[in-house]
């Protein structure tokens, strides 16, 4: 009796003891792709799929069966409601012990917002803040907090949440019977969990039903009509798609945001993620572990896919680390931007001659091509293409590290944050760290004419990444790259005509591999879409001889053959400037009417070269030894195994393909290079190649 009258004193003394504010949670975040298919959802601050709607986006029917079950005076009483608490403990004592509770939905509000122990003075101020939250709302603010915050099972906040997770509709669109069903589950979400008590739940749902029945709210035929219902679940999914990708962009959200347009395609997004799987887990015993992938839509800047590794759920090769965004060294990639940069100042045209040899650079710097050959004289175009690094050297050289550096940080590079006189001249070979995405990007600013913009990584509500669009290269300039990137025979004497990255629609492509074969990556595009491949191991170990044409590369090309399929793509567009002429293959400069060697090359019409006058062939024939030189003499040192003693025999030939004789004698082999053995006496030595041929002579002494 001293506890009962406790409780009323307490209610009457309520309106001074009340205090504090209500909490706000913010809604989980669901992501969609471009086409409106789910891909992630995320949870609350509660760890709850929470997503919050006015009350006119609820089902009245769901709004009646919650007033028949948990609060049938709910319109009527200012919070607490004192005939439903003496029934209760009138019943309670009658029992001996708790079967009936008196709880109103003010109340169940009040304890949602702010949860309190189930103990005498827990429930006390429980009825506090109910009797507050009523002088603060109006009865239709209370029911729209109340059912946007209660809990109904399997993760599930607010009967929105849990009308796409248990019948994949929404709130607004709940039959008579389903809203039974969900508002039954308030009681208890755990006893009366529908996955795993479903036959609780329907008898919940028929109790319900019953006390509409009773209180009017519905008439017996409805009645009979929502029991005979054969409710079915037909739970939403909750994927966990992309996960590198939600991952990047959840951070980015607006806090309020609630339903996400993502830019992703998700059947394009399945598809990239099987590819790099596939292939990876073939390059297994090359010791290759991981991939990465970016997929960019040109014009918008759009990432279409974005995976992060082979398997995001493999631990130990570390599937969580997200390759897209770690920094790797890109070795060849950068090229593209070093003669982009040189074609734009004029200091070189896709024709300009480049001395392929062994070089030393200022500091010592003494680069090697991928082949460990020396091509002599070969245009820029087919330096590019091939990938040669002594003449992609000489060309950032000519332009100077500081501009190169310029540029690429205009492209997004970030993460080259060192002085020029860190990465030297090794910049143009890939030697600072990169991201596979900014990488990615930087290609598709090629691809549109030589304009960079930030990626776009949603519609709704709009989310880029930091920078804004700039141009990073003159239309002319970005072309004359693209063109070289995507002529298949100018690659082919270094990846033959049959390469992953021969496709049968113009596709501008190219290839990186860093030192020791720890990375490496294969970019391409054409005037639609761009993509990025990264290949190798989060913990920096090598790869077993493995490139960007033999890693990468097939990765790439499978990408790009679903994608024009998918989204296809037209020839590149040619920009005001650009003329094609013949050129002389002897000079570099436009053919002239006594240039037996020529070949079609586009051009800037501002950079234009002058006309060959036909007189390089009296003083230079297009076949040259280059190492050793005519009358040279060597000496067997004792001191040191003769074995170890060599000459090497290197020639300057356009069709990388040599005959060499010495003293008469065919040399077995056809490089253009070769390591001689020291043999004493005096040596004549010619070399035959494309029908031209050369000879010197040469002495080993004792």
């Amino acid at each position: 009796m001293k506890k009962c009258l406790a409780v009323l004193l307490s209610l009457v003394l309520l309106p001074c003891l009340v205090g504090g504010e209500e909490a706000f949670l913010l809604p989980s975040k669901q992501i969609y792709d471009r086409y409106g298919a789910p891909i992630r959802g995320f949870l609350s601050a509660r760890n709850t799929y929470y997503l919050p709607v006015s009350l006119n986006e609820v089902s009245p029917w769901l709004i009646a069966a919650a007033v028949a079950a948990e609060d049938k005076r709910f319109f009527t009483h200012s919070g607490v409601d004192v005939a439903a608490i003496l029934r209760a403990a009138w019943q309670n004592t009658t029992a001996g012990e708790v079967v009936s509770g008196a709880s109103t939905i003010t109340q169940q509000l009040a304890r949602a917002v702010e949860p309190r122990p189930k103990t005498f003075w827990g429930k006390t101020r429980e009825a506090f803040s109910a009797l507050k939250i009523e002088r603060q709302m109006t009865k239709e603010e209370i029911l729209e907090e109340y059912f946007n915050l209660l809990e109904l099972g399997n993760l599930t906040q607010g009967v929105e949440a849990a009308s796409r997770f248990y019948f994949n509709t929404q709130a607004a669109d709940l039959s008579l019977s389903q809203s039974a069903f969900l508002a039954g589950l308030a009681k208890s979400p755990t006893y009366y969990n529908p996955l795993k008590h479903f036959s609780r739940a329907l008898k919940r749902r028929d109790w319900v039903l019953k006390k509409m029945l009773d209180n009017g709210f519905i008439d017996k035929e409805m009645y009979a009509l929502a029991v005979s219902e054969q409710l079915e679940l037909r739970s939403a999914a909750r994927p966990f798609d992309a996960p590198h990708f939600t991952r990047l962009l959840e951070p980015l959200l607006p806090p309020d945001s609630q339903e996400v347009s993502s830019t992703l395609d998700k059947d394009l997004q399945l598809y990239a993620e099987g590819v790099v799987k596939n292939y990876i887990s073939h390059l297994s015993e090359q010791n290759v572990t991981n991939g990465a992938v970016v997929v960019l839509e040109n014009a918008t800047g759009a990432v279409l896919a974005y995976v992060g590794s082979a398997d995001f759920y493999n631990a130990q090769n570390s599937g969580q680390v997200d390759g897209a965004r770690a920094l790797r060294q890109p070795g060849s990639a950068l090229k593209p931007f070093v003669y982009g940069l040189a074609f734009e100042r004029g200091s070189l045209t896709p024709a300009s001659l480049i001395l392929d040899e062994d070089t030393f650079f200022e500091g010592g710097f003494r680069p090697r091509n991928y082949d460990e050959n020396y091509h002599g004289w070969v245009s820029a175009r087919r330096a590019l293409a091939c990938s040669y690094n002594i003449p992609a050297v000489k060309a950032a050289e000519l332009s100077g590290t500081f501009n190169l550096l310029a540029l690429l940080r205009r492209a997004g590079f970030t993460s080259l944050t060192k002085p020029a006189d860190f990465y030297g001249l090794g910049l143009a070979l890939g030697n600072g760290e990169v991201r596979l995405l900014d990488l990615t990007n930087a290609y598709a600013a090629l691809a549109r004419g030589g304009v960079y913009k930030p990626v776009l990584f949603a519609t709704t509500p709009i989310i880029r990444a930091p920078g804004r669009e700039t141009r990073l290269l003159t239309p002319q300039a970005s072309y004359l790259v693209t063109d070289i990137l995507a002529d298949n025979n100018a690659r082919a004497p270094a990846f033959g005509l049959n390469s992953p990255l021969s496709l049968p629609f113009p596709f501008a492509a190219k290839t990186g591999t860093s030192k020791d074969y720890k990375d490496n990556f294969a970019i391409g595009y054409t005037a639609r879409w761009t993509v990025g491949v990264w290949v190798g191991n989060f913990d920096a170990t090598s790869m077993q001889k493995v490139s960007g044409i033999t890693g990468a590369g097939p990765i790439l090309h499978d990408l790009a053959i679903y994608l024009q399929d998918k989204y296809p793509s037209g020839p590149f567009s040619v920009p005001e400037g650009i003329v094609r002429a013949q050129t002389c293959l002897d000079s570099g400069l436009l053919a002239g009417e006594n240039c037996p060697h020529t070949q079609e090359s586009a051009f800037d019409r501002a950079h234009l070269p002058g006309i060959c006058s036909g007189r390089h062939k009296a003083f230079s024939t297009r076949l040259k030894i280059v190492s050793p030189t005519d009358k040279d003499v060597f000496k067997i040192d004792p001191s040191v195994p003769l074995a170890s003693q060599a000459v090497k025999w290197a020639a300057e030939c356009t069709e990388d393909k040599c005959t060499w004789v010495l003293d008469g004698k065919k040399h077995p082999g056809s490089s253009c290079q070769n390591w001689w053995p020291l043999q004493e006496g005096k040596h004549t030595l010619s070399v035959s190649c494309h029908g031209e041929s050369a000879s010197l002579a040469f002495e080993v002494l004792p």
